[in-house]
């Protein structure tokens, strides 16, 4: 039914969140802030509940990357004591928190395996990501997963996020791919399959993190792992 298989790459393939949990430790420690926070859990759900924000308005388009940049950081210091997180302190954090990040290996469970498979099945497979293009590169080729992809497809090239119509289209021109024979799946109910629903494609929701969530525009396919997307495809 489906030559083409759209796949979204963070929390879909990639453990971005697993990830960036140890870089957070990793920078916190390199940072020393230690004397700054009561303790680090202060600081870490400060960074995600900024973070989930900024990234939901960035994907809309209400904020544009160096917005994100900044203030995913600037927010969660600002509840520290004794620190100035000014602009380019900010930055300089982002810089060195992306690159702890964009090394790290680490899969949601089953990655490999269904690559391997739905490769041996021979679909064309794309990956379509909001994620910034100097990361992403790094990520992939940290992971294991760069050489199962015969395109990558980055909203920084499409000039427009998920759930934009506008990165679609430019990834079925890109990819030379059809409507009626592409499969987007993806674990962001709002932008990997509304955005895609909206564009004429067929959707697969990987549901990850709410087993009970009930979408308010059904999907084509709904999973709750990876590997029963191997009993679909």
């Amino acid at each position: 039914m489906y030559s083409d298989l759209f796949i979204d790459f963070d929390d879909t393939l990639y453990d971005t969140r697993g990830n960036a949990i140890i870089a957070l430790f990793e920078l916190f420690e390199a940072r020393k802030w230690a004397d700054n926070f009561p303790t680090p859990k202060v600081f870490f759900d400060s960074y995600w509940k900024t973070n989930v924000d900024l990234w939901r308005q960035y994907a809309n388009g209400e904020i544009d990357r160096d917005f994100l940049m900044v203030e995913r950081f600037r927010r969660p210091l600002s509840v520290g004591k004794g620190l100035n997180p000014t602009r380019e302190y900010c930055l300089d954090v982002s810089d060195q928190f992306l690159e702890l990040c964009s090394v790290k290996p680490g899969v949601v469970e089953g990655a490999h395996e269904l690559m391997d498979y739905l490769k041996s099945r021979g679909y064309r497979m794309h990956l379509c990501s909001n994620g910034f293009h100097e990361v992403q590169y790094k990520k992939l080729r940290s992971c294991g997963l760069m050489d199962y992809f015969d395109t990558i497809v980055l909203s920084e090239d499409a000039g427009a996020n998920k759930p934009s119509q506008v990165f679609f289209d430019y990834a079925l021109r890109t990819t030379g791919a059809k409507k009626e024979n592409t499969l987007m799946i993806g674990d962001n109910y709002d932008t990997d399959i509304l955005g895609a629903m909206n564009a004429g494609l067929d959707t697969m929701l990987f549901n990850r993190w709410q087993k009970d969530f009930m979408p308010p525009k059904k999907p084509t396919f709904s999973v709750n792992a990876l590997k029963e997307i191997m009993t679909i495809l």
